[in-house]
């Protein structure tokens, strides 16, 4: 019976014990599972395999010369290779942040460890032990609230990237996104920022300086707190020389090296230089080559172009000055546009896209602007297509006050001489034979015409009124400089461009000009019109434009204001070029109502502009000719003819008030004798 009731008491104390067994199991399986649920939960769900290139690199705008002219970028920091970080500069950052930097897996246990002590002996987060590459999580990857949930996320993610990536390829990017203080991010943006000049460049001394501001970077800007960056940079000095990255005496000199902080104009002085050239050929590069625009700002490419540094910043202080321009009715800013290209390739050498502040790839005049040409498009739409049907400069133009159906075309001066020769008809930008003599030889002949100079039409502007520049939309500066290319070229228009060539941050071209061209007349036609248009700068509408020991040929062009009752101008315009430059500008309000426009013809404005930018342009270039026929003889000739029939007719009256007294004389004599 004893026996008996000692095995039933050891079944139930091993019942007992498999049951304490089954419920530490389930404990630990709950414990386990709510662990894990947590961990789970606080896991970001995070791609580390891109991260390299979340680091943008600056687009590169080179000149005609292969010289570097502007940079641009839509990074906050700006990548730099971590071969081009020196080795001082690296150990800089290490010493101070993470000395064990080679040796933990992303994680120093010995950091964690006793930041947790700290932190709860306080009863909050007060210190972190965060490795380089934690801090790279939370600059790239996370929030910055100081929370243990963060801190998880830092941990597993910190494993990932280290597994990931190596050493190097994580210390370059962390110098590549970590805050430097005054803006800058990035090791590369921080030493332009701080000493005017490249990573690759700093000093032992300037290195140490950087690497202190990292930890508090406002509190230890350089510009705002210049002792305690001082401070902070010997203390990052002392610290290599414990940890043996550099010598006891590199250490003291660095010390003793004064620091001289850049100007604000040493900073970046590429950056957003040009900027409407630099709009232009990043609106160029994504419509004609299909580069998305954000890849453009952030890819590194290397864009040559053919812009012109000099001529480009003779445009852009003329535009700076506003005694330059007129005034209109308000008080308003009058805008404005100029483009200037090469005839010869149809490369854009200098662009403005107008006055005032200047917003990133914001609108544009100089390519975007659609408005009426006005008189501009004479030689376009009449008188080449005139010229090639067979009439010389000679040939007389009607010149009377005529209605073309409801069409009813006026002089400006409200003058008309019965009949003019096409080369006065140019020269004084008469309104009446150009209209005249478009409707003689065909509105078809002056629309192909038009088309072949590759000006945008629609299909309501086939009437006579585009004699005038009357159009349903209009042109850009672009356009018209374009289209007057042909004169300069022998007859032959060159598509406009900025872009030569596109490479990638890698150097493999992606992106090759090639050359688009037509031609439109003959270089007879073109010697003739040349003739005409150098007639107007030097006699007619244009001589505003002249720029003294160089043949300068143009037209001016302006339009009225639309609105019934108000005489003013909208627009003025004047196109010229030499052999070598073609140039359009656009004077006039971005939106002309009663209220604003302009009080001046483009002889007072527009063309004046053209003058000085040509002026400046122009004054180390040797004079080239379009040797064509100076139109003084023929007006010297005209005027002759003239004063000969103003003869004529005077000794006509004469005659006839001779005659007429005469005969009264007579008769009178011959009454009285009869008496």
């Amino acid at each position: 019976m004893e026996g008996y009731r000692r095995l039933r008491t050891k079944k139930r104390k091993r019942a007992r014990l498999i049951g304490f067994v089954q419920v530490g199991i389930l404990l630990l399986s709950i414990i386990t599972l709510a662990a894990a649920g947590f961990i789970y939960s606080v896991l970001p769900d995070t791609d580390i395999s891109q991260l390299k290139n979340q680091i943008g690199h600056s687009t590169k705008i080179y000149d005609q010369n292969k010289e570097l002219a502007s940079t641009v970028t839509a990074n906050k920091s700006e990548g730099v290779s971590i071969e081009k970080v020196p080795e001082h500069v690296k150990n800089a950052v290490i010493a101070i942040e993470d000395r064990r930097f080679y040796e933990h897996h992303g994680i120093d246990y010995k950091g964690i460890t006793r930041a947790m002590v700290n932190n709860l002996k306080a009863g909050g987060i007060v210190e972190g032990g965060s490795t380089l590459t934690q801090q790279f999580i939370k600059i790239s990857l996370l929030e910055s609230d100081r929370t243990y949930k963060r801190k998880i996320q830092e941990y597993f993610l910190a494993k990932e990237v280290e597994h990931e990536y190596k050493k190097e390829e994580i210390l370059e990017m962390y110098l590549n996104q970590v805050y430097f203080g005054h803006g800058a991010w990035g090791i590369n943006k921080a030493s332009q920022m701080y000493f005017g000049k490249d990573v690759e460049q700093l000093t032992i001394s300037e290195g140490a300086m950087l690497a202190g501001v990292i930890n508090l970077p406002s509190k230890l800007d350089p510009y705002k707190n210049y002792e305690g960056a001082i401070n902070r940079r010997n203390l990052v000095l002392s610290r290599m020389d414990d940890l043996k990255l550099i010598s006891a005496e590199d250490a003291e000199q660095a010390k003793k090296e004064p620091i001289t902080l850049a100007s604000v104009d040493q900073v970046d002085p590429l950056k957003g230089k040009y900027p409407y050239y630099v709009d232009h050929v990043l609106a160029e590069a994504s419509k004609m080559y299909k580069i998305d625009l954000d890849e453009l700002l952030t890819g590194g490419y290397k864009i040559y172009t053919t812009l012109d540094q000099e001529v480009q910043s003779i445009a852009e202080a003329i535009y700076k000055e506003d005694s330059n321009f007129p005034t209109g009715t308000s008080p308003d800013l009058v805008q404005s546009g100029t483009i200037l290209i090469d005839p010869k390739t149809g490369g854009i050498k200098a662009l403005i896209g107008g006055r005032g502040t200047h917003q990133f790839l914001g609108y544009n005049r100089a390519t975007q602007l659609i408005t009426s040409p006005g008189s501009s498009i004479k030689p376009l739409a009449v008188y080449v297509p005139a010229l090639k049907e067979g009439y010389e400069l000679t040939d007389p133009l009607v010149d009377e006050k005529m209605a073309f159906g409801n069409y009813n075309p006026e002089n400006l001066n409200g003058q008309y001489k019965g009949t003019v020769p096409m080369y006065e008809a140019v020269m004084e930008s008469l309104n009446v034979p150009t209209v005249w003599l478009l409707n003689e030889i065909g509105i078809q002949k002056g629309v192909d015409s038009l088309k072949d100079f590759g000006l945008p039409l629609e299909k309501d502007d086939r009437n006579l009124s585009i004699a005038l520049g009357g159009m349903s939309k209009g042109v850009s500066p672009q356009d018209m400089a374009e289209a007057y290319t042909v004169f300069a070229n022998n007859g032959v228009r060159n598509e406009s461009h900025a872009i030569v060539k596109i490479e990638d941050p890698n150097g493999k071209e992606i992106a090759v000009w090639k050359e688009q061209s037509k031609k439109v007349a003959t270089k007879e036609v073109v010697a003739k019109m040349n003739s005409m248009l150098l007639g107007v700068v030097k006699y007619g509408t244009g001589v505003n434009a002249a720029v003294e020991g160089h043949e300068i040929a143009g037209k001016t062009g302006s339009t009225q204001v639309p609105i019934e009752g108000i005489s003013g101008v909208k627009d003025q315009w004047f196109v010229g070029y030499t052999p070598s430059l073609v140039g359009a500008v656009w004077v006039g309000y971005d939106k002309t109502d009663k209220d604003h426009y302009l009080t001046t013809y483009s002889s007072e404005g527009a063309t004046k502009i053209f003058q000085k930018i040509m002026a400046q342009s122009l004054q180390y270039q040797e004079s080239k000719s379009f040797e064509a026929d100076d139109i003084g003889p023929l007006i010297e000739e005209q005027e002759r003819k003239a004063e000969e029939e103003n003869q004529k007719n005077f000794w006509e009256d004469k005659k006839e008030e001779f005659k007429k007294g005469w005969n009264k004389w007579r008769n009178k004599l011959f009454n009285n004798g009869g008496n």
